[in-house]
């Protein structure tokens, strides 16, 4: 009978182990393009797992919406983020992987405030954890 539950817990385990890998996965940006997007930030979610960036970009006359994924809360906080590093309204630049599916948005590398700054984020994409022009 023991047995039975040891069995039924490590099963349990493998499961959760799967999902939390699926979850982070980078699959669905193709990390061998770079872009880099202008547009003025429409929203941000400060929120965990993820923080997410959308950036409202003028196309032809009309306003297209970027959804960025970037790192978890406390990732960015690591690499120097704080809650108010990026505002509604900020004219910033995204440098990210794009979405391999054609999507506007992808993955944030780093972002380009309206100062000049560099803000990376610190997450599993390649090259992520450097932030441009610093040593």
């Amino acid at each position: 009978m023991w047995r039975r539950f040891e069995w039924m817990a490590i099963a349990l385990i493998g499961c959760g182990s799967v999902s939390a890998f699926a979850h982070h996965s980078f699959a669905m940006f193709d990390t061998s393009k770079m872009q880099s997007t202008k547009g003025v930030v429409k929203e941000v979610q400060w929120t965990n797992p993820h923080v997410w960036v959308r950036l409202a970009v003028q196309e032809d006359g009309k306003e297209v919406v970027y959804s960025y994924e970037g790192a978890a809360i406390a990732v960015l906080k690591r690499v120097g983020w704080q809650r108010d590093s990026v505002k509604v309204g900020d004219k910033v630049t995204v440098v990210g992987h794009p979405y391999k599916d054609g999507r506007p948005g992808g993955s944030i590398e780093h972002l380009v405030l309206p100062d000049g700054q560099n803000l990376g984020t610190g997450d599993a994409i390649p090259g992520a954890l450097t932030v441009p022009g610093v040593q």
